[in-house]
């Protein structure tokens, strides 16, 4: 596939074609409350970091957003135990108060359902480390969604991410791709999404019945989703594990 790469700094007319290009995510995953509230402002606050890919034909097949923030301000200096809810508000929080930023961290890549399987995951991730190395950084950060990890949701994560292949890469495929590209593990984040619903929102986005109290299994969740019938609600903390790529 001829793909041609471009920010929306550069093409700020294709904002509402990159904005809905179909995407895979399951329903539950878009119901984070900080995602919701920070993700849309990614193409137009941080243009310059909202990147997407069209094919030969002028379609839209992939987009791969990340923000710049402050690692190293007062109180930081770490990356956070809540990682991708955490580090967008860190995002957001710097470019209102005028701190200059020293990171980059991906927020997501994303491929047209159509286009899955053709390695355009990896050719994003390399125009957004290319991308942050032409802004002038010299490090960018990834808490990363394992993608295999939904098949054994019961599986701590630290377990999981540290898991490789006789040839020394991760288990893990997407784990896998950012290492190839050079990456190494940092750390866990632990708690990088929270979701909390009422049963009836539970059972909208999974189609499951939640009457049960305790760990239920969601196609589609990194970890069980923790059900309490009694008290009206179900919550899905999701691990990341943090990904640091040197430019």
């Amino acid at each position: 596939m001829e793909l041609k790469v471009w920010s929306l700094a550069e093409r700020p007319e294709m904002l509402q074609r990159v904005l809905a290009m179909p995407d895979t995510w399951p329903e539950f995953v878009v119901q984070d409350p900080v995602g919701n509230a920070h993700y849309a402002r990614i193409p137009r606050e941080f243009p310059q970091y909202a990147l997407f890919a069209e094919d030969e034909r002028g379609a839209v097949v992939a987009h791969a957003f990340s923000v710049p923030f402050a690692l190293g301000a007062e109180g930081r200096g770490r990356l956070p135990a809540r990682g991708w809810d955490e580090v967008l508000v860190w995002a957001f929080a710097d470019l209102r108060g005028g701190v200059r930023p020293d990171t980059v961290s991906a927020i997501s890549v994303v491929i047209a359902p159509h286009a899955l399987g053709g390695g355009l995951s990896a050719r994003m991730l390399s125009a957004m480390r290319a991308n942050a190395r032409a802004q002038g950084f010299g490090e960018v950060v990834a808490p990363v969604r394992p993608n295999a990890k939904h098949l054994e949701p019961r599986t701590p994560i630290e377990e999981y991410a540290h898991r490789v292949r006789p040839d020394g890469l991760p288990h893990d495929p997407w784990l896998r791709v950012h290492a190839r590209a050079g990456a190494t593990i940092d750390s866990i984040a632990p708690a990088s999404m929270t979701v909390a619903g009422s049963l009836e929102q539970w059972r909208r986005w999974t189609g499951l019945p939640f009457d049960v109290p305790g760990d239920v299994e969601v196609p589609g969740a990194l970890v069980p989703v923790r059900c309490e019938p009694e008290r009206g609600y179900a919550v899905y903390v999701e691990p990341n594990v943090w990904m640091r790529h040197p430019l």
